[in-house]
C-alpha cells in the first residue's frame, strides 16, 4: 500500500483497459455474469490479466466489477459474493507474480440512494461493506471504485471502504456529454466530496472518449491537488458485422497521453474498448513523455464545500458568503409546528426561498423538544437537498442527529459545530474525518465564551490543533468567534470583531458568524445587524449567518464585497441591485399565484405531499379530471423536461418531479375508476436479451406514465422471441428496447430483426448509455432517445404519426 502511494505521488501509473471488451470476444455467453467466469472459467481471466501486464500495465483490475450481491442476485449468484470476489484477487495475483499491482474492482449496484431511489445508506453501505472486505482480505493492493453515477452511492462505498481499513482507493464516476454524471455532480463537486473522504486519486470513466474525459479532468484539476484518473473508452461503440467495434485506434488514444500529463493524470488506462494493443501504445508514451506536470489549486486558502451539482469557496480570495439561517425552528412558531408534525415540506420551501434571495449556503437545525432529532434530521436533509443546489450547514449539539445528516448528505457540508471542549472534538472530529465534512469551530470552552479576545483566539488554536491532529486540513475548519448581544453584553461586543482579527490574521482560518445575535433584545434590528457585519467583513469575514429576506443586511454584504475588491466592476452588485424594485423586500410579497399555479409549481419543483393535497382540492373544488391533467399536470411536466433539456435540472430534479406528478394524478385517478378513459398509446418496454440493467429504463417508464401512456414493462433480459410474441398477443403501438452495457447492443438489433420479420408495423424506439442515433439508424430502428425526457417527445411524435396515417 505504502509502495502504492509513493509511486503515485511521483509516477503516473498505467492501468489496464477492458475487461469486458476481451471477454466480449472469447467466453462470455449472453445474459452470463462476467464475475462467474472468476469460477466457471479462471483461465480466461488470468489470460486476459496476463495480456494486460504483459502489454506494459502496472495495475491490473480484478474481474469483480458487479461483484455485490445486489448485482450478482440478477444471476441467482448472491450466496457466492465473497467466494466470486475472492477468486477474482487470487487470479489477478497468480497472473501479475509481482509485476504490478492488484486492484479490487467495485462498481455500482445498480440502484439509486433515497430520495431518486429506494436503497438507504445502510443498505448500501453493507452491500459495499461485504464486498470489499473480500477483496480487502484476500490481498487486494488497492481498490477501484469506477463508473459510479450517483455520488451518494459512491460515498457510501468510499465510507466502507475506509472502516474497514487503510487501503489506497480510486475513485471514479461516469460522466454525460454535457459534463455531469447522469444523476448531475459536476466533476468539481465530485473531486471536492470525494477528496474530502480521504481517497487517493479521481477522476473519471467510461461514458466518454478521451476528448471528453480531458475536459471533466481540468473541471477537477481546479479544484483539487489529488492524483487524476483517466480511462476513456476507444471512442463510441459501433456494430459491424454482428459485433460491437470501438474505432479508436491505440494511436487515437494514445495522442492524448501529453494533454494528460499536464493536468496532473497520475493514473491513466482505458475503458470499453481498451485493448492490450492500446495499452501496449500508452506505455510506450508514458515511457518518453516525462513526468506530470505539477499543479496549484485555483484559491488554496479557501474552506470547499460541495452539494450533488455544485462547489462553494469560503474563504481565501473568495467573496464574503452568506448562509441561509431560516431553517431553525427555533423561535419560529409555523417551522416548529412542522417539524412536530413531521411535514417538513416548509423546509423544502424555505430553503428554494433562501437560495433565490441570494443564499450561498443553508443552516439546517431541527432543534424541537419532544421529537426524534435524528429521524428528523434524515428527513429534512433530504428534502432540503431536493430544492435546494446549495452545500448545508448541519446545525446540532448532538453528535448523533449530525451523522444522521451526514449519510444523507450528497456533497462535502459543514458540520455546526464544534467547540474547545474536550468531549466535544472527541465526538465531532472523528465523524468529520468518516463522513468527509469541514467543521465550524466556536470559541468557547468548559469555562463558557472567554471576554477577551485572546482568549478566544486560543481556543481557536486548540480546535485547530486537534482538527489538524485527527486527520483534517486547516482549511476544513472555519472559526466563529461568537457574536453577544449588544442588548446585554455591549461591553464585549467589539471582542468578537478583535478575536476575528486575530483568527483571520495570525491563525489564517476562514471564519463565520451569525449576525442577528448582535441585536437580540433591541429594536430596529436591522440597523444594528447591518453595521456590525459591515464591521466584522472589513475584517476578512469569510461568511455570515443572516436571514437572505433581510434586504439590508444582503445589500451591506454586496456592498462589502465591492468595497473589499471581492466583486470586480461591482458586477455582481449591479447585477442584484439596477433596476430593483423599492417596495421587494421578501419573495412573499406581491400577488397570490392560482391553486392551479401552486399545483404546477409543486410538481415543477418535486414536491408530492403538497401536489396530491392541491389535487385533492381543485377535485374537490369541481375542477374536471382530465382539465387538471391536461391542462395543468402535464405542461407542468413538459415544463420540467424544457428544464432537464437546458440543464437547468439534471435526472434527481426530474425523477422527484415525476413523484409529484404520480401523487397529483392518484386522486384523479381515483374519481376516473370506472370510465373507459383511453391512453395516449400502449408501449411495451424491455430490456434486451443480456443485460440486467433497468435503472434507466425504469425511468423512461415513469415519465412515460406521467404523460397519460400505458406502459407495460417486460422486465429484463428479455429474449428477441418474446419481444415478439408479446407484443403479437398484446396489439401495443410502440417498442422501447434498452440496453446499457456495449455487449449487449447486437442483442438489439436481433429485436428490431425479429419485429419487422414478424411483419409488425409499429414503430421501435431505442436507447442506452453506449447508444447512438447513427447506432438506431444502422439498425432499422425507428427512433433513438438520449435520455427519458427525449424518450418521451419520440414516442409521442411516432404514435402520433401512427394515428394520423
Amino acid at each position: 500500500m505504502d509502495d502504492f502511494r509513493s509511486r503515485l505521488k511521483e509516477e503516473t501509473l498505467l492501468c489496464d483497459g477492458a475487461m469486458g471488451t476481451a471477454l466480449q470476444a472469447s467466453s462470455l455467453k449472453p445474459g452470463q455474469a462476467p464475475e462467474f467466469l472468476n469460477i466457471e472459467s479462471p483461465d480466461d481471466i488470468s489470460r486476459v490479466h496476463r495480456e494486460f501486464i504483459e502489454a506494459g500495465a502496472d495495475i491490473i483490475v480484478t474481474n469483480s466489477f458487479g461483484g455485490n450481491r445486489i448485482k450478482l442476485s440478477a444471476f441467482g449468484l448472491e450466496e457466492m459474493t465473497e467466494q466470486i470476489n475472492r477468486a477474482a484477487v487470487r487470479i489477478a495475483r497468480a497472473a501479475v507474480q509481482g509485476r504490478g499491482y492488484v486492484a479490487g474492482n467495485v462498481g455500482p449496484t445498480g440502484r439509486f440512494l433515497t430520495p431518486v431511489g429506494d436503497m438507504e445508506f445502510d443498505e448500501a453501505f453493507d452491500v459495499f461493506s461485504q464486498q470489499i472486505g473480500a477483496l480487502a482480505d484476500e490481498g487486494a493492493d488497492l481498490l477501484v471504485l469506477e463508473t459510479f453515477t450517483d455520488i451518494k452511492e459512491l460515498r457510501a462505498a468510499v465510507i466502507a471502504a475506509r472502516v474497514l481499513g487503510d487501503i489506497p482507493v480510486v475513485a471514479t464516476m461516469s460522466f454525460e456529454p454535457n459534463g455531469n454524471t447522469l444523476l448531475g455532480s459536476s466533476p468539481e463537486a465530485a473531486a471536492v466530496t470525494l477528496e474530502a473522504l480521504g481517497i487517493d486519486a479521481v477522476g473519471a470513466n467510461c461514458g466518454l472518449g478521451p476528448d471528453g474525459i480531458l475536459h471533466v479532468l481540468r473541471g477537477m484539476a481546479a479544484v483539487t491537488e489529488l492524483p487524476l484518473v483517466s480511462q476513456p473508452n476507444a471512442g463510441m461503440p459501433r456494430l459491424v458485422e454482428g459485433k460491437t467495434v470501438f474505432p479508436s485506434t491505440p494511436e487515437d488514444m494514445a495522442a492524448y497521453t501529453r494533454d494528460f500529463l499536464d493536468i496532473g493524470v497520475g493514473v491513466l488506462g482505458g475503458c470499453c474498448g481498451n485493448t492490450p494493443g492500446h495499452i501496449s501504445r500508452l506505455r510506450e508514451i508514458l515511457d518518453t513523455a516525462g513526468a506530470r506536470s505539477p499543479r496549484t489549486l485555483t484559491n488554496p486558502a479557501a474552506t470547499r464545500l460541495s452539494c450533488r451539482e455544485s462547489i462553494l469557496f469560503i474563504g481565501g480570495h473568495s467573496p464574503l458568503r452568506s448562509v441561509g439561517e431560516r431553517l431553525n425552528p427555533t423561535g419560529r412558531k409555523a417551522l416548529a409546528e412542522a417539524v412536530k408534525s413531521g411535514n417538513l415540506n416548509l423546509y423544502r420551501e424555505e430553503a428554494r426561498l433562501q437560495v433565490e434571495a441570494g443564499a450561498h449556503m443553508l443552516d439546517v437545525n431541527v432543534g424541537v423538544p419532544g421529537i426524534d432529532e435524528k429521524r428528523t434530521m434524515h428527513e429534512a436533509v433530504l428534502m432540503v437537498q431536493q430544492s435546494a443546489a446549495v452545500p448545508l450547514s448541519l446545525d446540532s449539539p448532538m453528535p448523533d442527529v449530525i451523522e444522521a445528516g451526514l449519510r444523507v448528505s450528497d456533497g462535502k457540508v459543514l458540520i455546526n459545530s464544534v467547540t474547545g471542549e474536550e468531549d466535544s472534538m472527541k465526538m465531532i472530529f472523528p465523524l468529520a474525518k468518516k463522513y468527509g465534512a469541514a467543521v465550524l469551530g466556536l470559541t468557547l470552552d468548559e469555562k463558557g465564551i472567554p471576554a477577551k479576545s485572546k482568549d478566544r483566539a486560543k481556543i481557536a488554536r486548540r480546535i485547530l490543533d486537534r482538527a489538524v491532529k485527527e486527520g483534517l486540513e486547516p482549511t476544513d475548519l472555519i472559526i466563529d468567534c461568537l457574536t453577544l448581544s449588544a442588548g446585554a453584553e455591549q461591553e464585549s461586543v467589539f471582542e468578537t470583531i478583535e478575536a476575528l482579527k486575530e483568527v483571520h490574521g495570525e491563525l489564517g482560518l476562514n471564519t463565520m458568524l451569525g449576525i442577528s445575535n448582535i441585536s437580540f433584545g433591541l429594536p430596529a434590528r436591522e440597523n444594528l445587524n447591518a453595521a456590525f457585519l459591515a464591521m466584522a467583513a472589513s475584517e476578512g469575514l469569510s461568511a455570515a449567518i443572516i436571514n437572505p429576506f433581510h434586504r439590508l443586511s444582503m445589500g451591506v454584504l454586496a456592498a462589502s464585497r465591492v468595497i473589499t475588491n471581492q466583486d470586480p466592476q461591482a458586477r455582481e452588485y449591479i447585477r442584484v441591485f439596477s433596476g430593483e424594485s423599492k417596495e421587494k423586500v421578501s419573495p412573499r410579497k406581491g400577488e397570490e399565484p392560482s391553486k392551479e399555479e401552486t399545483l404546477r409549481m409543486a410538481v415543477v419543483e418535486g414536491n408530492p405531499e403538497q401536489a396530491q393535497k392541491l389535487s385533492n382540492e381543485l377535485l374537490e373544488a369541481g375542477t374536471p379530471p382530465m382539465d387538471l391533467g391536461e391542462k395543468v399536470l402535464i405542461p407542468a411536466m413538459s415544463e420540467v423536461g424544457k428544464r432537464f433539456a437546458s440543464n437547468e435540472y439534471f435526472l434527481p430534479q426530474v425523477i422527484m418531479s415525476a413523484k409529484a406528478m404520480k401523487a397529483a394524478f392518484e386522486p384523479i385517478r381515483v374519481r376516473l375508476k370506472g370510465q373507459d378513459i383511453q391512453p395516449r398509446g400502449r408501449i411495451m418496454i424491455a430490456t434486451v436479451e443480456g443485460d440486467i440493467h433497468d435503472i434507466g429504463k425504469n425511468i423512461v417508464i415513469t415519465l412515460l406514465e406521467n404523460h397519460a401512456f400505458e406502459v407495460i414493462d417486460l422486465g429484463k433480459n428479455i429474449p428477441a422471441d418474446v419481444i415478439v410474441k408479446d407484443t403479437i398477443e398484446n396489439q401495443y403501438d410502440a417498442i422501447g428496447l434498452s440496453a446499457l452495457m456495449t455487449t449487449t447492443m447486437v442483442k438489439m438489433k436481433e429485436a428490431v430483426q425479429a419485429v419487422r420479420e414478424a411483419g409488425l408495423k409499429l414503430p421501435v424506439v431505442i436507447g442506452g448509455a453506449a447508444v447512438t442515433s447513427e447506432f438506431a439508424e444502422e439498425i432499422g430502428a425507428d427512433g433513438y432517445a438520449e435520455d427519458a425526457t427525449q424518450a418521451v417527445a419520440v414516442f409521442l411524435n411516432l404514435i402520433k404519426k401512427g394515428t394520423d396515417g
